[in-house]
């Protein structure tokens, strides 16, 4: 048997539990707590609505700068990594911490951080991990990445999306504050979490096989 086809072999089987896989999931935790805190400035060629209406423009118009935070795709990268079993273990370990240890959420933590509109996003991660896990079982082609990206990345923001309507029904919040929160978090959003989760788990695939040949 080639060190390749054991390599996939592996990646297959998924990571044994043991200290070492311990301490994996620990550490994928910790980065999931560092992506939450961390803002990229993501700057990008732009077509200004102003081109098409005679306006004076500078080259800064054609230029978007988006402050990103990158921790759905590094939830994407953990679930591809460890796989879905550890990488689920990975995201509740996260969640527990967030509301009952430390505060490692972006508002904060606690228990109460459940009625916070976005905790949907983070209840989301959980099923996210799973789909995405499930399709890249099978192997990290680039149509199993896409697809897995395409429905982790979804489910996020669909479950986040629903928990907060539920929560702002619950507070007796008007449409302009449900249509105006959900163009802020899941809005373009979604195309920038979905172009560095694709590029996550190609790193994903990589560090596994690295991983693997040092076990």
């Amino acid at each position: 048997m080639t060190t390749e086809v054991k390599l996939i072999k592996k990646q297959i089987e998924g990571i044994r539990l043991s200290f070492g896989s311990l301490l994996l999931i620990f550490c994928c935790t910790f980065l999931i707590i560092l992506a939450t805190f961390v803002q990229l400035d993501i700057s990008h060629f732009i077509l200004p609505k102003g081109l098409f209406e005679g306006a004076d423009l500078g080259f800064k118009d054609f230029i978007h700068t988006y402050k990103f935070i990158p921790q759905i795709p590094v939830v994407m990268f953990v679930g591809a990594f460890l796989g879905r079993k550890y990488g689920i273990a990975s995201i509740l370990i996260y969640i527990l911490l967030g509301l009952f240890i430390i505060p490692v959420f972006a508002l904060g933590g606690g228990p109460k951080y459940i009625l916070e509109y976005g905790f949907g996003y983070i209840v989301g991660y959980i099923p996210a991990v799973f789909f995405a896990g499930s399709i890249l079982k099978s192997g990290f082609s680039n149509k199993n990445i896409l697809k897995a990206v395409f429905v982790g990345v979804l489910t996020i923001h669909l479950i986040g999306v629903l928990y907060m309507l539920f929560i702002a029904g619950l507070k007796h919040e008007g449409w302009t504050f449900m249509s105006g929160w959900i163009c802020a978090q899941s809005g373009v959003k979604i195309i920038y979490d979905m172009v560095f989760s694709f590029a996550a788990l190609f790193i994903a695939r990589y560090a596994k096989i690295i991983l693997w040949f040092f076990m």
